[in-house]
């Protein structure tokens, strides 16, 4: 592994461990796990900060299926904010954005934060994740703010294993459908029929 790929593999899991303390306590700007500013995962925008953003794909390398975004987003303004859209450029993705009810769109409060990824959490997936990210690389990622418009900066892109698993796409690859056969009758054995049909015409 490269010096520039174990730095960004040691950067991404300090970023996992502030996310899980995030989500789990709903902590604010001055969390003790906010600490952690890795390079390229942190960027603030007028009233708007967004921090600890990945790109996370499927557990196993060059698996087809859906890959994450994964963030929190803070918004330090008066007013309420909601995250329009998330894209990356310079690739044909699509990331379908969920709020963490279910259904509208993923707001962040004002003076307050949104978690992006985990369960129970909102969530921004990329349809085609398989072709879009590649472990290892550092994505750009774009968030569109109603208010502060776009906000950009780059993401690790990991795999949902070890201690991104809780955080990956909650749709994984099934496993390939396995043919099933009837067990051989053994040659010169009777089938229940044959033995049927043979005992009626003796009766007759």
């Amino acid at each position: 592994m490269s010096r520039s790929l174990r730095r960004g593999a040691l950067a991404a899991t300090a970023i996992v461990f502030s996310i899980a303390a995030l989500s789990a306590c709903g902590a604010g700007n001055d969390a003790q796990t906010l600490g952690v500013r890795p390079d390229n995962a942190a960027v603030t925008v007028d009233d708007v900060k967004i921090q600890n953003a990945l790109v996370i794909t499927q557990p196993e390398p060059g698996a087809a299926g859906p890959a994450v975004v994964a963030a929190t987003v803070f918004n330090n303004g008066r007013a309420p904010q909601t995250v329009e859209s998330i894209t990356l450029p310079g690739t044909t993705a699509t990331v379908k954005l969920k709020a963490k009810e279910g259904a509208g769109p993923i707001v962040v409060p004002a003076g307050g934060s949104v978690v992006i990824g985990g369960q129970g959490n909102a969530s921004a997936t990329i349809e085609n994740g398989h072709e879009a990210a590649k472990n290892g690389d550092a994505q750009k990622v774009v968030f569109k703010l109603s208010k502060t418009g776009d906000v950009a900066l780059s993401a690790f892109v990991v795999p949902a294993s070890s201690y991104f698993k809780d955080f990956g796409p909650a749709e994984l690859p099934k496993p390939p459908a396995t043919a099933t056969t009837p067990p051989a009758t053994p040659s010169g054995t009777a089938t229940p029929s044959s033995t049927a049909t043979a005992t009626a015409t003796a009766g007759h």
